[in-house]
């Protein structure tokens, strides 16, 4: 089950560091650096592809040149493509990722498996699966870097966010949102799904977090919409009315060959507004799909209105205070919500293929008293980024983010028994605890 906010729990936080703006000289609101490198070709993965011959999987990483920073935000940026084609060296996603370096960040645009034959829905679920695997497995290997003490690319692992055009998009959407393998199952059997290697896949680092601090949708869409459910990661959404391509409301996908509906951003954004969840949405009145990509001016302009208002969203998330450059627009069309209803009867998808609840070697993290009545402090010598209470039918009942070292749970209402604390560490290491409510 998604997380449930429940009004059982006061949480304090203590001993957390104040961490200084990250804004406040310019970085990340604005372009502070002039010259962009770019390392190709870095393996992040390897899997077998939709004919079975073995794919080496690369990305290509960006970052400003002078830089002295030792943590940086990531964008992992996923090329269009209707999962048929496309390249990590798109006109758009070079684009993209050194606007953003430029700025601040650090960028990495990744190739991943494409294909599927017969073009029909159900091999093009399986070719979005494959995708959603690999990108779920470079974000695994950037954590991996920083949890070995590598640190060559100095990623701050609380600010890793993913954003995608057209069928990157969707790559990205559905990694966000679609988290529970009965989510799909009415496209993708169980059994099909595990012989593709499940929901977080086998393309490398296994057993490493793929946990994103936020989503980029271009153009893209969600196969349904109801998988947006509150307490989800907030999203940025742009996308233009006349897409025949990937519907800007809802539609079939038709990339020359009509596929299967998906619900698209306008969809997507009613939705999150329903649930409680931050929706940033720009609309492009009358334009078709991807009106960024191209060299024309209308295409530079769509480019430049692009880049402000994914800016205006990431500096959010960051904490930072900035005047936004590009305000949301009002919504086109009406959006009409069909009816849903959230399947039931599996558990979260896990962080090794196959398995439960996992722990990853980490710092010790400690849980007393243990049993409690009542309050539960928890305690590492790292931060403490995330806590999650989850029962022994793997339902997930709380979860918050922090950046502390102590958190202090103070439960009234909750019914007495066994529960599981999933806690998550700035590295990226998880660690489950059982703790017993008397």
């Amino acid at each position: 089950m998604k997380t449930r906010l429940l009004s059982i729990f006061m949480l304090a936080t203590t001993f957390s560091a104040v961490a200084q703006d990250p804004c406040t000289t310019g970085r990340y609101a604005s372009d502070v650096f002039t010259t962009v490198t770019t390392t190709s070709n870095v393996v992040y993965g390897q899997n077998t592809s939709f004919s079975n011959s073995n794919t080496t999987l690369k990305l290509d990483f960006y970052e400003p040149v002078g830089d002295t920073a030792t943590v940086r935000p990531l964008i992992v940026w996923v090329h269009g493509g209707s999962f048929l084609g496309g390249s990590k060296t798109d006109a758009d996603m070079v684009a993209l990722s050194n606007a953003f370096a430029k700025k601040g960040y650090i960028c990495a645009s990744i190739d991943y498996r494409t294909g599927f034959f017969p073009i029909d829905s159900a091999n093009s679920v399986k070719a979005v699966v494959r995708a959603v695997q690999d990108l779920r497995a470079s974000i695994r290997f950037f954590y991996r870097d920083r949890k070995e003490g590598i640190n060559q690319f100095k990623v701050d692992t609380n600010n890793i966010f993913i954003g995608g055009s057209s069928a990157g998009a969707i790559t990205c959407l559905h990694l966000a949102y679609l988290d529970r393998s009965c989510e799909i199952n009415g496209y993708v059997p169980n059994a099909a799904l595990t012989a593709l290697g499940g929901l977080e896949g086998n393309s490398g680092h296994p057993c490493y977090s793929s946990k994103v601090n936020g989503v980029i949708n271009l153009c893209g869409a969600l196969a349904q919409y109801g998988w947006l459910e509150t307490g989800n990661l907030p999203l940025c959404s742009l996308h233009g009315t006349t897409d025949g391509t990937v519907k800007y409301n809802r539609g079939v996908v038709n990339p020359g060959v009509p596929l299967m509906y998906l619900d698209g951003s306008r969809m997507i954004h009613e939705q999150a507004l329903a649930v409680g969840v931050q929706s940033n949405f720009y609309t492009f009145n009358g334009a078709g799909h991807v009106p960024y990509l191209g060299g024309t001016p209308a295409a530079v302009a769509y480019m430049d209105t692009t880049v402000k208002f994914v800016r205006d969203y990431l500096v959010e998330r960051l904490g930072c205070t900035n005047a936004a450059l590009q305000p949301a627009n009002a919504p086109a069309q009406t959006a009409t919500l069909y009816p849903f209803t959230p399947c039931t009867g599996d558990n979260p998808i896990s962080f090794c293929t196959g398995s439960g609840i996992v722990e990853i070697e980490g710092s010790v993290v400690t849980v007393y008293p243990n049993p409690t009545t009542d309050k539960l402090t928890v305690k590492s010598a790292q931060q403490i980024t995330e806590v999650e209470l989850i029962d022994l039918s793997g339902n997930s009942i709380w979860r918050n983010q922090y950046n502390a070292n102590e958190v202090i749970l103070t439960n009234s209402m909750l019914s007495r028994g066994i529960y599981l604390l999933r806690v998550t560490q700035e590295d990226g290491s998880i660690q489950t605890l059982r703790v017993l409510y008397e």
